[in-house]
């Protein structure tokens, strides 16, 4: 079963970019992985949740409003 958010090309580069920055954190000095590393891992993942959350949730323009925060991130 798939959800029609995962078909959005917002929603597939927010994943790309979730995983890309773990990756990167996992570089991060030990002293800064349960602070700055987590919360850039949670602020990446945040971006996917919203996305998935609002076409869920959403009426159609509110849908258009938490997408086009979405799109400026990787604009």
């Amino acid at each position: 079963m798939s959800f029609k958010f995962e078909k959005l090309q917002i929603w597939q580069k927010a994943m790309e970019f979730g995983e890309n920055v773990t990756k990167m954190t996992d570089f991060f000095p030990k002293k800064e992985l349960h602070n700055l590393s987590s919360q850039i891992r949670r602020a990446a993942d945040s971006i996917v949740l919203n996305i998935s959350e609002v076409s869920i949730l959403q009426s159609g323009p509110e849908y258009r409003k938490f997408l086009s925060y979405s799109i400026r991130i990787f604009g």
